[in-house]
């Protein structure tokens, strides 16, 4: 027999950050003020419920850039692009709106300054990931993606002495630190950013599930599994 439930604890913060509520935003804008139809290119955020909600008003969500008509409306997902998809925009005349969250182009930037000055980039992050993707596209030839503490040791760049470090906005905090380490021991003069890639909002919602998990028999994260939240 299921016991009652008793008590329901909810973890605080929690629900959507700054980013994706700008995104959705921006979606719930254009729809209202550009001429239909409106194209998204790929899921405005790893949501299905929200991209299940806009495309009832009138979103139309494509994966690539040859599905929207020429100079039709698209708008770029919060998780960014790589320079050859927005090239593509430019070159077809679409108008288009990004809504690539700030934090993301703050990574974007640093790969361009680091690869500006020759370093080879370790980019920790989940490689079929949307943002990875993306960040990769800005200097394909200097970005080496890794997932996984275990990859460091087999990992090899063509100057041990010029290497960074950049991270997914969206990883385990945990994980993510341990990778870093075995990165610095491997590679003790590897630089990376001054302020940390994780994203504020997915630190302090790890950090809240950790506080709480200790306080219930059962804890539920709710989300779509395709999110790296």
């Amino acid at each position: 027999m299921n016991a009652p439930i008793s008590e329901i604890l909810l973890a605080g913060p929690r629900g959507f950050c700054a980013g994706v509520e700008r995104a959705i935003d921006i979606v719930e804008l254009a729809l209202s003020v550009c001429r239909p139809p409106v194209y998204v290119r790929r899921e405005i955020v790893h949501n299905r419920l929200v991209v299940e909600t806009l495309r009832r008003q009138g979103a139309i969500f494509v994966d690539e850039l040859d599905e929207v008509p020429d100079d039709a409306t698209v708008i770029f997902s919060a998780h960014g692009i790589a320079p050859e998809v927005r090239q593509e925009g430019v070159r077809r005349g679409l108008r288009v709106i990004d809504a690539t969250c700030p934090l993301v182009t703050k990574v974007h930037l640093e790969a361009v300054r680091y690869a500006r000055e020759d370093y080879s980039i370790i980019l920790i992050g989940h490689e079929d990931h949307d943002e990875v993707i993306g960040t990769l596209g800005e200097a394909p030839e200097r970005i080496f993606v890794i997932a996984h503490v275990d990859e460091v040791a087999t990992l090899e760049v063509p100057d041990p002495n010029k290497v960074a470090y950049l991270t997914q906005t969206t990883l385990s905090v945990d994980d993510t630190r341990d990778v870093i380490e075995a990165l610095r021991r491997k590679f003790p003069s590897i630089v990376g950013p001054s302020r940390n890639d994780i994203c504020y909002a997915t630190q302090n919602r790890q950090a809240a599930v950790k506080r709480l998990a200790n306080d219930v028999d059962v804890l539920l994260v709710i989300g779509s599994a395709n999110s790296s939240n």
